[in-house]
């Protein structure tokens, strides 16, 4: 293969921390220490300029799973022996590191991922708060104990540790989500086996070099780079009894039949096709600033992000010239260029899709109000795609029906407000919504007929708390919640103890 790499590299390569995996080359964390490559290998492009290979990567098979699962068995039994305390002073000693380098890690995540480095930090701050969360589970693994019914009996339930854990996350946070599910996972006294996309295999290697330098014992955790390849035969692994994935629901929709043959545990977080209901009275300005964040904030490359308005007929035109006045405003630009509003999609593959999908649109009679044409010029080197706003989309367009991930907005008019809450459900998915009106009493009542997992009022679709569950209805989430003092319930099983004392 033939590469032009850029001359200019981001002073990110040269830190320490960043170099160590860069200069490793294609290897897997099996047992406690980086094993080469034997077979194949593929390379990361730096999405903000295709020229620039940022590094190569293993693309590991059932071999290296089976190395990564076996070590992960050897150490199960210690760990989960590991007085939970002591379990989270380990992962703190690796928090208080990476929050040091976050500054380091927006950069990678910037460089690697194409996230703008602005929302780059917001990705690592929150990562870093939800590992400081969910590392207090280590002193809040509470069971009950209630009131036997027999005399002279004491009973109280306990937790523990599921087993063996694999954890497959997607490329659009590369750091926040392999960290809110391998902490959980850890600190209940399970050992892990990531995979991280292959798109942003080096921001997960840097968070499981830190981790392991802190002390986490060998086989603890454990990391396989690669494709489908390697997520696949983790998933079917016989010893893996928990599978925790984020990313699409085609795939997703995959795992609960192969893991359930062996009774495992599944835990999925998938697509999205989020919609924003504004009502007659909404305040149009302040919504205008939630869905632009909400539609084009990380180029629209989030599970949450805004990809429907339902607007009132006698509002579209009013709210579209407030989302094209904004969505101007967002100058296209590399993901480490301070002056960028709107950085580059993943891959090139994914910008040819957007663009596939807002054609089909037009050409089915929905108007292009902004956007929809790939840049060129200096922009040509990127998966670079405009802010893009679509006005009068209809509900059997397949741009109102399947998850876009780019930065595409449309807008559907409606006549009644029972209208708008059927067009919202009316699809597959079913992770969050926003409510845009003064009327709280209308707010709830509209709110309680949607069918997704996170419903706002008046903010965005995007907004989400780390101490709070995280997930969707339908085909956007199964098996559980993410985040809050929920995640670790995933993780573990509940025992009944009865202790007669008399």
């Amino acid at each position: 293969m033939t590469t032009t790499t850029s001359p200019v590299r981001p002073p990110v390569a040269d830190h320490p921390l960043v170099r160590a995996v860069l200069e490793r080359g294609p290897a897997s964390l099996i047992g406690g220490s980086w094993k080469a490559a034997n077979g194949a290998t593929d390379e990361v492009r730096n999405p903000s300029d295709r020229r620039e290979v940022i590094g190569t990567f293993a693309l590991a098979g059932a071999t290296e799973v089976e190395a990564a699962v076996e070590a992960a068995r050897s150490a199960q039994a210690a760990w989960a022996a590991t007085p939970a305390p002591e379990r989270a002073r380990i992962l703190r000693e690796g928090l208080d590191v990476l929050r040091r380098e976050a500054e380091t890690l927006a950069a990678l995540v910037a460089w690697e991922g194409g996230k703008l480095l602005a929302e780059a930090r917001i990705e690592v701050s929150r990562g870093l708060n939800a590992m400081d969360f969910l590392i207090g589970e280590g002193r809040r693994l509470a069971g009950v104990s209630v009131p036997s019914e027999v005399p002279g009996m004491f009973v109280t339930t306990r937790r523990r540790p599921v087993g063996i854990v694999g954890a497959i996350t997607p490329w659009n946070f590369p750091f926040a989500i392999p960290a809110w599910k391998i902490v959980p996972a850890l600190v209940t006294g399970n050992p892990v086996v990531l995979k991280p996309a292959e798109q942003t295999p080096f921001t997960a290697s840097l968070l499981a070099d830190v981790l392991t330098a802190a002390g986490l014992p060998p086989g603890v955790l454990n990391l396989v780079t690669g494709d489908g390849v390697a997520g696949r035969a983790l998933v079917e692994h016989a010893e893996v009894r928990a599978i925790s994935f984020t990313g699409s629901t085609d795939v997703g929709r995959t795992i609960p039949p192969v893991v359930a043959g062996r009774l495992g545990k599944v835990q999925l977080e998938m697509g999205g096709k989020n919609a924003a209901l504004v009502l007659d009275d909404a305040d149009l300005p302040a919504a205008a600033d939630a869905i632009a964040m909400g539609a084009w904030g990380s180029c629209g490359q989030r599970c949450t992000a805004t990809s429907r308005v339902l607007v009132p007929r006698t509002l579209h035109d009013a709210l579209a010239a407030l989302l094209v006045e904004r969505a101007s405003g967002l100058a296209m630009g590399p993901a480490l260029d301070p002056a960028s509003r709107l950085g580059p999609l993943i891959e090139a593959a994914a910008r040819d899709r957007v663009a596939a999908m807002v054609d089909e649109a037009r050409a089915a009679g929905a108007t292009c109000l902004v956007g929809g044409e790939i840049p060129g010029g200096p922009l040509a080197h990127g998966h670079h795609y405009p802010a893009t706003l679509l006005g009068q989309v209809t509900g059997e367009m397949r741009l109102a029906r399947q998850e876009v991930f780019g930065p595409v907005l449309a807008l559907m008019p409606y006549d009644t407000v029972e209208e708008a809450i059927a067009l919202a459900n009316d699809v597959r998915y079913g992770l969050s919504s926003s409510v845009f009106t003064r009327d709280l009493s209308r707010a709830f009542q509209v709110a309680n007929a949607l069918e997704t997992g996170l419903q706002h009022v008046n903010c965005a679709t995007v907004h989400s708390e780390i101490h709070l569950p995280f997930g969707g209805l339908k085909e956007s989430g199964h098996g559980g919640r993410e985040l809050g003092t929920t995640a670790i319930d995933f993780f573990t099983e509940w025992q009944t103890l009865y202790v007669r004392h008399g």
